[in-house]
C-alpha cells in the first residue's frame, strides 16, 4: 500500500512539472455539493487479502451495504493543474473503530468529517474532462471518538463552460491515529464557480518596431526610396514637381510636365516639348522646331504664302511688291498689235519689277476696245498680249515667267462711246500668278 501511494505522489510531482500553459486555467473558487458511500466492508478485505483475490471472489460490498451521506466542498486551484480541496461531510452508522466488534452494543451515530487534498489533474481545465489524483489528511468525529485519516484516491472532473463541474472520485483512507478504520470512500458531486468568470489572458505579441527613416509614413521594408520621402502610389518615391511622373522617371523632375514627353512641358501647347522648341512660349510647327511659319520680309504674309519672302509686298500680288503699272498705257497702233513707244516705255518699267523679283510669274492678258468684230478682237487682244511677252523677252524676261491670254472687248474698264474710254480699253494688264 505504502508503495501504491508513492506512486501516486510521484505522479503528481511529473503532471506538475509538465504544466506548461503557465496558469491561465487555474481554478476560481468553486463550490461544490457531494453524495458520499463510506465502504468499510470492502476496504477490510482489501486490508487482509489483495485486490484481485477479492475481485475474483466477489467478496465486495454492494451498494446496499454502503453507508450513505453528503458533504460540502471547496475547491480552488494553486496551478492549472493542481487544486486545493477541502471537505466537509455529514452520514449517519455505525463506525466500526478498531477492537469493537460490528453490531454488538453498537448503534447508528452521526459521523462528521472534514479533510484537505491536494488534487493533480492530468489535463488544465481548458479541457472538458480531466483525471485527477488526490492525497490529504482529514479528521472525523464520531460518537465522541476523534480520529484522523489519510485520504488517498483517483477522480474525474467533467468541466461545463468553466462555471460548473462533475466531480466523480473514489479515495482509499487509511487510518493515522488508533479510533480510525480504513474504509474506501466514494463521492458524486456537482461544483460550480462562486467567484467573478475567470478570464483567460492571452499574451500580447510584442508591437513590431516599424523604422520609416523618410517620415512619409511608409516603411522602409516597403519603401523604395526609403532616405527620400515620397508617395504610397510610388511605393515611397518622391514627385517634386507633381506632375504625376515620379522623379526617377521624370526628365524635368522640378518642372510640372507631361507624360507623352517624360514629365517635361510643353508652355505653347503646340506638340513640341520646351526643350526642343526653339520657341517655347508661341505655338509653333515641328518643321520650324517649334516656330511659327517665318515672314522672312516682314509684310505680314508667312514665307509659305509669300511669292516673295524676301521682299516686301502686298496681299494682293500674293507677298510680291505693288506693280506700279499702268495698263492703258501700254499702247498700240490701232487695229494692230504693235507697241507704240508710250507702250514700251511702260513696260520697261515692269521688266524692271521682274528683274528685281527673279521669283515672280506674270500673267500677261490683252484687251481692245469694242471697235469691230469678236472675231477680230478676240485674236487681236491676244496678239497684243503675246506682242508685251515678246517684248519683255527681250528685255531679258525668261519667257517660262510669263503666261498670255486675250479677253477681246469683254472686260472694258472704260465707256467705248468716248475716244478717251475706247483708248483705255485697249490695254494689256498684269497679274501675278
Amino acid at each position: 500500500m505504502k508503495k501504491w501511494i508513492s506512486l501516486i505522489l510521484a505522479l503528481g510531482i511529473v503532471f506538475i512539472s509538465n504544466a506548461q500553459e503557465k496558469n491561465l486555467y487555474r481554478k476560481n473558487h468553486t463550490l461544490a455539493v457531494h453524495y458520499t458511500l463510506h465502504d468499510f466492508k470492502s476496504a477490510a478485505q482489501l486490508k487482509n487479502s489483495s485486490l484481485s483475490d477479492m475481485l475474483n471472489e466477489g467478496d465486495y460490498a454492494k451498494v446496499s451495504e454502503m453507508n450513505p451521506g453528503f458533504a460540502l466542498s471547496y475547491l480552488k486551484g494553486l496551478t492549472n493543474n493542481l487544486d486545493v480541496q477541502a471537505r466537509l461531510g455529514i452520514s449517519n452508522l455505525e463506525y466500526p473503530r478498531p477492537g469493537t466488534v460490528p453490531g454488538i452494543n453498537s448503534q447508528s451515530k452521526g459521523l462528521i468529517e472534514t479533510d484537505v487534498s491536494l488534487n493533480v489533474k492530468l489535463l488544465s481545465d481548458k479541457y472538458w474532462v480531466s483525471p485527477f489524483i488526490s492525497a490529504g489528511l482529514g479528521a472525523s468525529q464520531w460518537n465522541g471518538y476523534y480520529a484522523a485519516y489519510f485520504p488517498t484516491g483517483l477522480g474525474l472532473q467533467v468541466n461545463f463552460y468553466d462555471q460548473v463541474f462533475a466531480l466523480v472520485q473514489a479515495q482509499y483512507r487509511l487510518p493515522v491515529t488508533a479510533n480510525a478504520n480504513n474504509n474506501l470512500f466514494y463521492s458524486f458531486g456537482l461544483g460550480a464557480n462562486i467567484g467573478k468568470k475567470k478570464e483567460v489572458i492571452v499574451p500580447v505579441p510584442p508591437v513590431p518596431v516599424v523604422v520609416d527613416t523618410d517620415g512619409d509614413g511608409i516603411p522602409d521594408a516597403e519603401d523604395a526610396c526609403p532616405t527620400v520621402a515620397g508617395l504610397a502610389k510610388f511605393k515611397g518615391c518622391p514627385d517634386t514637381d507633381k506632375d504625376g511622373i515620379q522623379d526617377s522617371e521624370d526628365k524635368c523632375p522640378t518642372v510640372p510636365g507631361l507624360a507623352q514627353f517624360q514629365g517635361c512641358p510643353d508652355t505653347d501647347k503646340d506638340g513640341i516639348q520646351d526643350s526642343e522648341d526653339k520657341c517655347p512660349t508661341v505655338p509653333g510647327l515641328a518643321r520650324y522646331q517649334g516656330c511659327p511659319i517665318p515672314d522672312t520680309d516682314g509684310d505680314g504674309i508667312n514665307d509659305e504664302e509669300d511669292r516673295c519672302p524676301d521682299v516686301p509686298g502686298v496681299i494682293e500680288n500674293k507677298g510680291c511688291p505693288k506693280i506700279d503699272f499702268q495698263a492703258s498705257d501700254v499702247t498700240f497702233q490701232s487695229g494692230k498689235a504693235i507697241l507704240l513707244p508710250a507702250g514700251k516705255k511702260e513696260l520697261d518699267v515692269l521688266a524692271e519689277l521682274l528683274k528685281k523679283n527673279p521669283n515672280v510669274k506674270v500673267s500677261l492678258e490683252g484687251h481692245t476696245d469694242n471697235t469691230g468684230t469678236d472675231k477680230v478682237n478676240d485674236p487681236l487682244s491676244a496678239k497684243r498680249a503675246e506682242a508685251a511677252k515678246a517684248y519683255l523677252v527681250s528685255k531679258g524676261i525668261e519667257a517660262d515667267r510669263m503666261e498670255t491670254a486675250g479677253f477681246g472687248s469683254k472686260v472694258p474698264v472704260a465707256d467705248n462711246k468716248t475716244a478717251d474710254g475706247r483708248k483705255l480699253n485697249r490695254r494689256v494688264e498684269v497679274k501675278v500668278l
